[in-house]
């Protein structure tokens, strides 16, 4: 049995063959609209049913429903909808030849007197109708709209003709982005680009993407994070910088992870981890303003408040909360261990010291709580090389990271700037590379040289763009908030 979709094409390419015939192309150059469907809405709103204008206006979409052999039309321009009414009384002959060769997807230009129906619905009266691009294969079945999610995501573009939801998150992700930028140009930094491709792993814990390059026979990592190029800015003289773009880790997908992600990293001068936490909820309140008007959203059934200042617990804090675990009374990793066990809590990982079993503890029991905005705050230093050591606590960093509807959404720190401190930590990164650790960070000698030159105190923070648009948009998997996601090929 022959498929329907090759059936419609070639008698869509017949049809386009009488265009041709005609001596109509139907892939012009050009065509200016005068008018869209919104502006169109706003002036003519009062207009009363039943009323014809003598305002003549230029239309133009896709052609998204075909009722009466043509007669009524309805057109998407990039605004909304526009109905277009073909009478014989107004089209002359040549122009109602055409009509009939139109199909769903295709895009029209219109030029025609705007009214308002008997039933209410603004329409234009056409008078000439041009094509602007044939459409050679169907579109999905438009009631009901695209719901393959294979297909959705491989062929985003017949998602986006079907699915206006899918349209608005994106448009919505534009927004966040630009909003981002907003904020942080607002108060002075720079957005500088950093390099993609790492001749040293480092910046984050993760495992890397590896390519070659040819001329200079030497292999790369594309990179896992910004972080160290943009502290070289720093101590280069700049007061705030920031890198808004890709990431790449070698890693699973899942519905908040894919391969290739955004992400934006801040770095501040004469900041602290506190001062960070006052910007990560800037940032996140502009966006979701920005995208939606109101601080007041929904994730699934769960209400979420970002107006009000966001909690600050320790870490240390939160676990002792949720399992009665108090780590500030372990001293060693392994009384932190048999805790663990006496407590029954069964964890995923072998974590070997005591600030790795805490950070375990935290994943395992902890997170799945965090439903409100939170900042968790004061991390064991095992887990987080670069950052500065706790004013009051030697075994933990200023750190936070900040949780919504149980996801991490930013990583800060009062950045480490002691290059004597750094080299050793960066050392024990590479020694656990070395033992096996892939994850780990590499000894990058040219950073810890940019700092024995002088950083002056920094704050910086990093804030995952693809999650924060999956709360700020009501969105279920990460795919959704991706034009176009990391997917296994066909073959």
């Amino acid at each position: 049995m022959a498929n329907p979709s090759t059936e419609q094409r070639e008698i869509r390419i017949e049809k386009l063959k009488k265009l041709e015939a005609m001596g109509i192309n139907a892939y012009p150059q050009i065509y200016k609209p005068t008018a869209f469907s919104d502006a169109l809405n706003a002036k003519y709103k009062d207009l009363a049913p039943d009323t014809q204008t003598d305002d003549e206006v230029k239309v133009a979409g896709r052609v998204m429903a075909y009722r009466n052999s043509g007669m009524f039309m309805d057109i998407y321009d990039t605004t909304g909808k526009i109905q277009i009414f073909c009478s014989k009384e107004h089209l002359p002959e040549f122009e109602q030849d055409k009509i009939a060769l139109i199909d769903i997807g295709d895009y029209i230009g219109v030029k025609g007197k705007v009214k308002r129906t008997k039933r209410g619905e603004l329409t234009v009266n056409a008078e000439e109708v041009t094509f602007l691009c044939k459409s050679l294969l169907p579109l999905p079945e438009k009631f009901h709209g695209l719901t393959d999610i294979e297909i959705r995501y491989r062929q985003r573009y017949l998602d986006l003709i079907t699915n206006p939801e899918s349209m608005e998150t994106l448009r919505k992700r534009s927004k966040i982005v630009s909003s981002v930028r907003a904020t942080l140009e607002e108060k002075g930094m720079l957005e500088i680009e950093t390099p993609v491709l790492h001749p040293i792993l480092g910046g984050a814990n993760a495992k890397p993407f590896i390519t070659h390059h040819n001329a200079l026979n030497q292999d790369f990592f594309l990179r896992i994070a910004t972080e160290l190029y943009l502290k070289k800015l720093i101590v280069g003289g700049f007061e705030g910088v920031f890198d808004l773009g890709k990431n790449f880790r070698n890693e699973g997908i899942d519905i908040k992870h894919n391969p290739e992600f955004t992400a934006v990293e801040v770095y501040w001068v004469y900041k602290d981890y506190y001062d960070m936490m006052d910007l990560a909820e800037e940032i996140i309140r502009n966006a979701c303003m920005a995208a939606n008007g109101t601080l007041q959203i929904k994730y699934g059934d769960i209400d979420i408040d970002l107006s009000k200042p966001f909690a600050r617990k320790s870490m240390m804090e939160l676990v002792k909360e949720y399992t009665g675990l108090d780590f500030d009374k372990y001293k060693t990793a392994a009384e932190a261990m048999k805790a663990v066990k006496d407590a029954g809590i069964n964890l995923d990982t072998e974590p070997k010291t005591w600030g790795e079993i805490m950070v375990a503890v935290f994943e395992a029991k902890v997170e799945e709580h965090l439903i409100q905005p939170i900042h968790v705050i004061d991390h064991p230093k095992e887990v987080s090389p670069l950052t500065k050591e706790h004013r009051s606590d030697p075994r933990l960093v200023e750190r936070f990271e900040t949780y919504i509807n149980t996801w991490e959404m930013c990583n800060a720190y009062s950045e480490l700037s002691n290059p004597l401190d750094q080299r050793a930590r960066l050392e024990a990164q590479a020694a656990a590379r070395e033992a096996g650790d892939e994850e780990a960070n590499m000894m990058d000698e040219d950073f810890v040289c940019a700092l024995e030159y002088g950083m002056p105190p920094t704050g910086g923070l990093g804030v995952g763009i693809d999650r924060l648009t999956m709360i700020l948009t009501n969105s279920a998997s990460i795919r959704d908030v991706i034009a176009f996601p990391t997917m296994r090929r066909k073959d």
